[in-house]
């Protein structure tokens, strides 16, 4: 990241762009940074001018405690102010909630589009959720930050093998790096639940996008956004799942953020 922005608090904000045109911001989720969605740019910027940045509390942006939803939605109003002063939103995972969550707050938005933000659509994964905050918030509390990663990545799904193989990789460092951030996603999401007020507060046209080969879940929760804002529409991806391939999703993208 070459660029900073000042938040409303203070906080540096990193962030680059490419291409030019009409902007279209791109918004990390949880245990991620700008780079995770920088291959999105590159075929997004031959039409558009594509921002990434670092969401506050990873790779090169800055931090100020106590962390509010309200600080990262007035990030994301001094980016799109420092590059245009309108922007459409891309929002991949817990991402995708934020970017929600601006464009509610009448931040100057033209289109959303989220990939699987993850919203739960069962009691039973509330009651998940509301497990997983309560221990996140233990394990953070407590310094244990190792501890939080593996909560998140079980909360994901991930089987016990492949967070014990994680626990070993040389990008493991990284994760516990950045696992405070964790909370900030958590916060992001609120109870878990599809916010049916907020996303009914939603003015601009969104699209809500899954891959057909994810979890059914997934494309529940995909449908439940797009039935609850104004102006949605819902969108399966062959052959896809949460890491969704750019190549595929950014025809896709393109095609809705050129409206």
């Amino acid at each position: 990241m070459d660029k900073n922005i000042v938040s409303r608090d203070g906080t540096h904000i990193a962030h680059e762009s490419a291409g030019r045109g009409s902007v279209v911001v791109l918004v990390s989720g949880a245990m991620s940074t700008g780079a995770t969605v920088a291959p999105l740019a590159a075929p997004l910027s031959e039409r558009f001018r594509v921002v990434v940045y670092d969401r506050r509390g990873r790779g090169a942006s800055g931090d100020r405690l106590p962390y509010t939803v309200e600080r990262e939605v007035e990030d994301l109003a001094a980016l799109i102010e420092a590059v245009g002063g309108q922007a459409s939103l891309y929002g991949v995972s817990s991402g995708g909630a934020l970017a929600l969550r601006a464009a509610a707050s009448g931040l100057p938005v033209r289109h959303v589009a989220v990939y699987e933000t993850p919203y739960a659509t069962s009691e039973e994964d509330l009651r998940e959720r509301a497990r997983y905050t309560e221990r996140l918030a233990e394990a953070l509390g407590e310094g244990r930050r190792g501890d939080a990663v593996e909560l998140f990545l079980r909360l994901t799904g991930l089987s016990e093998a492949v967070i014990g193989g994680a626990r070993q990789s040389p990008l493991w460092a990284g994760m516990e790096s950045i696992a405070p951030s964790l909370a900030y996603d958590d916060a992001v999401m609120g109870n878990g639940g599809v916010p049916m007020k907020l996303l009914a507060s939603v003015p601009v046209p969104v699209l809500s996008i899954a891959g057909d080969a994810s979890p059914a879940w997934m494309r529940e929760a995909a449908r439940a956004i797009a039935d609850a804002v104004p102006r949605g529409t819902c969108r399966t991806l062959p052959g896809q799942t949460h890491m969704v391939e750019p190549d595929v999703l950014a025809p896709v993208l393109a095609e809705f953020f050129g409206r």
